[in-house]
């Protein structure tokens, strides 16, 4: 497999290196941007889905749940975690958009295993200020997808709440195992 990672990049002269990865994105819109043609479709997503998974590089979500463009709303951040941002984006994707369904994605090896609420502590002893958020750090990646199943079933904005499913994205094999709220 090829990543971008494992691209050859441009020679380092001296304008290759005032080019920061933003220009290579913004190079890449344009590319992408003179083949586009508009598929025609609003907001709502097809499958009446949303998925909400960890912001982790490896997760190919579309291609590991065979998904296509339109098909769902994807929400993604640190660890998977339901955060009151995630609810926030789930009951203006139930309530605005159609969404009936909730699939939680973690996943093994993830970052906030290693983590915990000192992060927050050494970021105040930096910057002079705590932050407001939580890291939501876990040690027992089950556990939390259970957690997260069960803030997405309480939640008193949510209306669709009967079928909420969670799992673990293996990284190393691609599989997902789904985790028995119970």
């Amino acid at each position: 497999m090829t990543t971008s990672a494992s691209v050859p990049t441009e020679p380092e002269d001296a304008i290759a290196a005032e080019r920061t990865v933003t220009d290579r994105l913004v190079d890449a819109n344009g590319k992408y941007a003179a083949a586009f043609t508009d598929p025609g479709m609003d907001a709502r997503p097809v499958l009446r889905v949303a998925v909400v998974a960890c912001m982790d590089a490896r997760l190919d979500l579309h291609a590991a749940l065979g998904l296509e463009l339109g098909d769902c709303h994807t929400i993604r951040n640190a660890g998977g975690v339901v955060t009151d941002d995630v609810i926030r984006s789930l009951t203006i994707s139930q309530r605005a958009l159609g969404t009936r369904s909730v699939a939680l994605i973690h996943h093994t090896g993830c970052g906030l295993e290693s983590l915990t609420e000192e992060f927050r502590h050494d970021l105040q002893m930096e910057v002079g200020q705590r932050p407001a958020w939580a890291v939501e750090a876990f040690r027992d990646v089950d556990q939390d997808v259970r957690q997260s199943m069960q803030r997405v079933r309480t939640s008193p904005f949510l209306v669709h709440t009967d079928d909420v499913r969670g799992f673990v994205f293996d990284v190393t094999t691609g599989l997902l195992r789904e985790i028995d709220p119970a």
